[in-house]
């Protein structure tokens, strides 16, 4: 692997720490008692990081959530990890007709109020929900609505808790029989090289950016839950990302009747 790939995260690094701590700072100025809420912070340092990366991130897959997204999701839409709800923009309105966004940190949350009311989905029309619990609890998003037909995970499973029980419990428990699977993760390397890098990187950018890691096999996992009835599996990586810290692996799975 070159060094100036394996190297690139820097400035990122450099990014993250200059977008979140500022805010961050103010916020402990103004609420000297955050202090003693560690989460609390880094959902506040983490939601401006996010902000920013965002945009350019959600222009970068563009084209494959264009093709994951749009002609297959339907029904009821489960989002994990909404973020500020860009998934809406690749939502069908005739297709979907509920979108549940599942966010812990609150404070992106008036983001995809604003976003999915402009694509057509209200929380008074019943057609919007907004959790804020996390991926691994499984219990409290099915005692909020029943088994989904469509779940989608975009840059989410990099930094949920105990990733493979979770991914099995969403799998099994939250998509209903015959209900979807779609996924867009930056996932392990199949390449050792590029894995080392990504394992030698991730305790460092877990800090600063929402507990994401860059050495996740997420496509394995996904794929290893087995029961999938069809779907086109896992996509082929774009020759271009195979020495990229962050490639891309999608996908789409559909759950057997």
């Amino acid at each position: 692997m070159r060094l100036s790939a394996a190297f690139a995260i820097l400035p990122h690094l450099y990014v993250v720490f200059k977008t979140g701590l500022w805010p961050t700072i103010l916020a402990i100025c103004h609420t000297p008692s955050l202090l003693l809420q560690p989460h609390e912070l880094s959902h506040i340092f983490m939601s401006h990081v996010w902000k920013l990366f965002s945009i350019g991130i959600d222009g970068n897959t563009r084209a494959i959530k264009q093709k994951l997204i749009t002609p297959h999701a339907y029904g009821v839409v489960l989002d994990i990890g909404a973020g500020y709800g860009h998934t809406i923009n690749y939502l069908d309105r005739s297709r979907v007709t509920k979108y549940v966004a599942l966010e812990p940190n609150t404070h992106m949350h008036a983001e995809i109020r604003r976003t999915a009311s402009a694509a057509g989905y209200t929380e008074s029309t019943g057609t919007l929900l907004i959790l804020t619990c996390g991926a691994e609890h499984i219990s409290t998003i099915l005692s909020s609505l029943p088994p989904v037909d469509t779940l989608i995970s975009v840059l989410t499973i990099c930094s949920i808790p105990s990733p493979q029980s979770t991914i099995s419990g969403l799998i099994t428990e939250v998509v209903k029989p015959g209900g979807q699977v779609l996924f867009c993760e930056h996932c392990l390397s199949d390449r050792k090289d590029v894995g080392w890098w990504q394992a030698f990187w991730t305790p460092l950018w877990r800090v600063f950016f929402g507990g994401c890691c860059l050495d996740r096999p997420t496509q394995r996992w996904i794929e290893d839950v087995g029961g999938w009835a069809g779907g086109e599996g896992v996509w082929e990586m774009d020759k271009e990302m195979e020495e990229h810290l962050f490639g891309f692996r999608a996908g789409r799975f559909v759950k057997a009747g």
